[in-house]
């Protein structure tokens, strides 16, 4: 059945004019924002699939868009019509992968638009907006389709084509463990620094880890040193669950699946877990297996304070407590503090600048309603009157901010906000 998006647009307005918050301001601006990614992101295609672009940006992310769209996998069984058009983003997203498991974002035909039209003497397809890797790009549709196998009966969307391209994203995978045998590389000219991988754009020289090498961070900026801990922790967290699911005909995938895993678990368990400011054992946030290590977060997800959102670890495990002390503090280099705001913000946006992405993150992976309430209400209080979350807010001065629209930032609200209502 075709899913109308004007029609269901309208039932989730509807669903959100009933729902009540702890403040006014904070239930104002689930009214507003909840159906943002269906009214304003979202064009139906002939194919039954779904274009979600990541806001002002006319160009599909893939984790950009599984974000987009997770609140309303929590409104299903109110309004049944969203299973339809969150399997059609599914299946636009897989299709994506099969195109280019290297590419991180895409058109929405083959225009042969491009953030840059310097990337690299590698031949890029008209259909790929950009082609930054990152691990997360190929976790983010199994996240959706974990999250939709929670929350529905059906599981039509685990298919021949859902499994075929989980083969794909575990080959590229396999090829990353072992990064200086790969045919990847990326580089970018007349740009920023972190907008390019160095070493003629292999990235820093890593050492083997059994984990998976990242070029790009969930910012969009490259990795400093090679493995990216939490992206890695999302693998492990979207793989293992889909293994009791896998048909018997996928046996051969499967035990490649429980090889890498157990290699990655490996991996993070000895080259992750250091020791802390302050001396106590937490996550690094990027190592490189050759020693280095960086201590920090970053506000994008997959990252390490959102570890028990993306299914890795329990919000009470000793390690994550541990590095969720440092990273909400001064010593994480990327915790500003100021007039209005305190959180994560991200080297890919100025300094002392904070990400609603972040706050909301706090506040879900918070055991506290109160705290939840606060980063709501934090949130609602800095949009300088737009009625949008936007990418980044200055801690000083919340008519300061980047980005106009930014739809992941809208929705992780909502995610926030139906997590504080207790669908």
């Amino acid at each position: 059945m075709k899913t109308n998006l004007t029609e269901l647009v309208a039932r989730v307005d509807a669903y959100a004019a009933k729902q009540t918050l702890p403040t006014e301001q904070t239930t104002a601006r689930l009214r507003t924002l909840l159906s943002d990614a269906l009214a304003k992101a979202t064009t139906a295609e002939a194919d039954g699939t779904f274009f979600v672009k990541t806001g002002d940006i006319p160009a599909m992310w893939l984790r950009d868009a599984t974000f987009q769209v997770l609140p309303y996998v929590k409104l299903i069984k109110t309004i049944p019509a969203l299973e339809s058009f969150l399997v059609g983003v599914l299946r636009r997203e897989l299709r994506y992968v099969q195109h280019d498991p290297y590419a991180n974002a895409f058109n929405q035909t083959a225009s042969g638009a491009h953030w840059s039209e310097d990337d690299s003497d590698v031949a890029v397809s008209d259909l790929v907006w950009e082609r930054k890797f990152e691990i997360d790009s190929l976790c983010a549709p199994l996240f959706l389709a974990l999250k939709l196998r929670e929350n529905t009966t059906h599981t039509d969307y685990l298919d021949d084509e859902f499994w075929q391209t989980l083969d794909v994203i575990v080959t590229v995978f396999e090829t990353e463990q072992h990064h200086d045998q790969s045919p990847y590389y990326f580089k970018r000219v007349d740009c920023p620094a972190n907008d390019t991988l160095t070493n003629d754009g292999r990235g820093t020289p890593v050492g083997y880890t059994g984990m998976i090498w990242n070029g790009f961070r969930p910012s969009d900026n490259a990795c400093e040193y090679g493995y990216h801990v939490p992206s890695n922790m999302f693998v492990v967290a979207v793989l293992e669950p889909l293994l009791p699911l896998m048909p018997t005909q996928f046996s051969s995938l499967k035990a490649r699946i429980e090889q890498l895993v157990a290699a990655v678990k490996a991996g993070i368990a000895t080259y992750a877990v250091v020791t802390l400011p302050g001396g106590k054992r937490g996550y690094a946030y990027e190592v490189d297996g050759l020693g280095h290590q960086k201590l920090m977060d970053d506000a994008n997800v997959p990252s390490l304070l959102s570890l028990p959102f993306i299914g890795y670890t329990n919000i009470d495990d000793e390690l994550y407590q541990h590095t969720r002390a440092f990273i909400l503090s001064a010593q994480n280099p990327y915790y500003y503090q100021g007039k209005v705001l305190a959180g994560i913000g991200s080297n890919h946006t100025p300094e002392a600048y904070v990400w609603p992405i972040s706050l909301a993150m706090e506040g879900l992976t918070a055991t506290d309603q109160a705290v939840k309430v606060g980063q709501l209400e934090k949130i609602a209080a800095t949009d300088n009157g737009t009625g949008q979350c936007h990418e980044s807010v200055s801690v000083d001065d919340a008519s300061q901010y980047t980005r106009d629209w930014f739809s992941w930032a809208n929705m992780t609200y909502c995610e926030l906000a139906l997590d504080v209502i207790e669908v």
